[in-house]
């Protein structure tokens, strides 16, 4: 602690011209002023909520350095406000000698006010890294040194419990409701079977959990090493917690969350979700099996055209829809949900893999209806301009008839018959309309346009 020099005689020379007597009662009552705010800041770092936390924490890393420097801060400052008391004391001990003090008076008033006339001793203290040289028994300060040395000192322990206690009030609490909604998913994932070493979900709540468990216990023990001051602040406390951990906690949770609550869902509708899987490979089988007898009755009827093979039934689709069944049997829904998922993809693609093959085979089968289609078309054309009895429309149709309505038959040459037959109606029917204008138009094109 700090004690105030005694001043036996001021036979020496002050500092500065001697104080008059209203320049010594301006600066007592400035001095005071500060006296009292600087005790009520003390007092106030004294019973700091986080200051207290500080005393009783079992603290490591960072945090723990800094308190113990702090601490000393602290210890440090009380020894200076003791000192700046004394001092203080002295001087208006010597002012209330006299209404009117004398030269004697004001000189140790100047010297007391001004001068550096407070001795504060420090055995074995370790100054502040702001402060010159190395630890000293005692140090020299005047009143002015002594309230900045103090100012310095208390921002600083300030600033210290300031940033701890922020960090104390910011994260543990969020960690604890985070925690108990980890609770409470991990019930959640337990009842659809969703565990560690069985789902990802299961392993990832695992080290959720860890990682909670883990980040309370460092930001009780070491604060500060979750603080990040503030950029170019120095007010004490500047700055704010570092929630980076803590956030990337919750993200986690929340994806496990999203994942099990359709895991949930899963269970509610399993059952009409497998029976729209079994109708929609049902309809995928029972196409294939109309394009394996489309398939054979090409190969009967048309010649000389490319059939391609049609594959068999979805039976490893069948196999899994099995499995996924016997999931849902034995409350499996961890493992349900994703089975459901890739198969509700892959049943449509088979369907559409079974439609897109009954189209192929059964092309050959509409390029001969359409053939038969144009065929009677045009024959119905030459019945209508009265050209049914032409010897050589009748030849052409019935040699183009033949063809397409025989079996196997060879689509190549049923097309060129039909073109035939289209070219000789084309040409034996008149090129003029009934009104007498001629038409732009070609010669199978005349036709349609009569």
């Amino acid at each position: 602690m700090g004690v105030a020099g005694s001043f036996p005689s001021f036979a020496g020379r002050p500092p500065g011209p001697v104080m008059d007597r209203e320049e010594a009662d301006r600066a007592l009552a400035r001095l005071g002023a500060e006296h009292e705010a600087i005790e009520t800041s003390l007092l106030a770092l004294q019973d700091h909520a986080g200051r207290r936390l500080l005393e009783g924490a079992e603290l490591t890393g960072v945090t723990r350095e800094r308190w113990a420097a702090t601490e000393q801060s602290i210890t440090r400052l009380w020894g200076y406000f003791d000192a700046y008391a004394g001092a203080l004391s002295e001087a208006r001990e010597i002012r209330a000698r006299r209404r009117h003090p004398n030269r004697e008076d004001l000189a140790a008033l100047t010297e007391l006010l001004r001068g550096e006339s407070v001795t504060v001793a420090n055995p074995g203290a370790v100054p502040p890294p702001s402060a010159d040289g190395p630890a000293r028994l005692s140090e020299r300060f005047s009143l002015q040194e002594l309230v900045a040395r103090m100012n310095e000192l208390y921002a600083r322990s300030l600033d210290m419990v300031v940033a701890s206690d922020s960090v104390w009030s910011a994260l543990p609490a969020r960690i604890d409701l985070l925690a108990a909604e980890l609770h409470r998913t991990r019930s959640l994932a337990h009842s659809v079977g969703v565990r560690p070493g069985e789902h990802p979900a299961g392993d990832d709540l695992a080290e959720i959990t860890e990682e909670l468990t883990t980040l309370r216990v460092q930001v009780i023990s070491d604060p500060l090493a979750f603080w990040l001051p503030g950029p170019g602040s120095a007010a004490p406390g500047g700055g704010r917690p570092d929630t980076s951990r803590y956030d990337r906690a919750a993200r986690a949770l929340e994806d496990v969350r999203r994942e099990i609550e359709a895991v949930l869902a899963v269970r509610q509708d399993a059952e009409a979700r497998l029976v729209r899987l079994r109708d929609v490979l049902s309809r995928a089988d029972r196409t294939l099996t109309e394009a394996r007898a489309a398939r054979g009755e090409v190969l009967a009827k048309i010649a000389a055209s490319e059939v391609p093979a049609v594959s068999g039934p979805p039976t490893a689709l069948q196999e899994r829809l099995a499995a996924a069944s016997e999931h849902r049997r034995h409350a499996q829904w961890h493992r349900l949900s994703p089975l459901l998922e890739a198969l509700e993809q892959e049943a449509e693609d088979e369907l559409l893999r079974a439609r897109e093959s009954l189209t192929s085979v059964t092309a050959p089968l509409a390029v001969r209806a359409e053939l038969r289609g144009r065929l009677d078309a045009y024959k119905a054309k030459v019945a209508r301009h009265g050209l049914a009895e032409d010897p050589l429309l009748i030849e052409r149709y019935d040699a183009a008839r033949r063809m397409l309505w025989s079996a196997p038959c060879d689509l190549r040459v049923a097309e060129q018959a039909v073109l035939r037959y289209q070219h000789a109606v084309a040409e034996s029917l008149p090129s003029r309309r009934p009104d007498g204008p001629q038409g732009g138009q070609g010669a199978g094109e005349q036709g349609e346009s009569r």
